[in-house]
């Protein structure tokens, strides 16, 4: 009995992190450039019951194994393209293809570390950087993007930033072979870790559009929906394993 309390409570721990990514999702489905998460599911690995102190035969004999639950297998991201909603907005920017628009973050240290991310939402500051939502500079081939403030900019579909006809530098689009090789910060942002190769993007640039999240709110509610009645069934077996217990405890108390 406490074996299946165990399991059932590895139900439920399962299901609870289904529930946070599904809810982050939702919560994140009008945030520009966002990706959908999700949760994938295994058995524990199994644990062997062994033959012990049986010196009939030199090794210990394996007499069967047991499961004990499941747990979260892993966190991922679907990487798929969003859609792209049109703006009119000069410095509203999305990505029609794989890759990723580099920017610059400074930490609380003080420390510069480069990020990828496919929100495009990026505003022109008085000094004439251009940044996201949270002062991040926009890289270029030259570094750290800046343009007139009182200039028409144009930005062309290979990532030119073009004043007054001319070309003033290049958007830095970044593509990577296997996306399994970026950690996660915060909603949208992604920075390689060990492994991450770099390969050239394909992907064009449109001005004055912005990607959106690529979450579907129906399914994810669908989801949702399922996931409850999952964590109710573990719940209701939590409670009649608990219910055995106290049965067996009470009877033989008086026994």
């Amino acid at each position: 009995m406490v074996r299946g309390l165990y399991t059932a409570w590895t139900g439920l721990q399962n299901e609870q992190k289904r529930l946070d990514v599904i809810a982050n999702n939702i919560a994140n489905s009008a945030t520009t450039g966002y990706k959908q998460e999700g949760v994938t599911s295994q058995s524990f690995d199994d644990m062997l019951a062994i033959k012990v102190r049986d010196y009939s035969v030199r090794d210990d004999e394996v007499i069967g194994k047991m499961t004990l639950g499941v747990k979260v297998g892993e966190v991922y991201t679907n990487h798929g393209q969003g859609s792209i909603r049109v703006t009119g907005n000069t410095f509203d920017l999305a990505l029609d293809g794989s890759g990723f628009f580099t920017v610059k973050v400074t930490d609380t240290a003080g420390n510069d570390h480069i990020r990828y991310t496919r929100a495009g939402n990026f505003t022109i500051t008085r000094d004439g950087y251009i940044t996201d939502a949270d002062g991040n500079r926009l890289q270029s081939e030259g570094g750290d993007l800046m343009v007139p403030t009182d200039t028409e900019v144009i930005i062309d579909q290979d990532g030119s930033v073009i004043v007054n006809g001319e070309v003033l530098d290049r958007l830095m689009i970044t593509d990577f072979e296997d996306y399994n090789y970026l950690k996660k910060y915060a909603d949208t942002m992604y920075e390689p870790v060990d492994g991450a190769v770099e390969k050239e993007t394909a992907a064009t640039v449109r001005q004055g559009c912005l990607e959106q999240s690529n979450v579907n709110v129906v399914k994810e509610m669908t989801q949702m929906i399922a996931i409850t009645r999952a964590y109710e069934a573990n719940q209701k077996i939590v409670q009649t394993m608990d219910g055995s217990l106290e049965q067996a405890v009470n009877s033989v108390g008086r026994v």
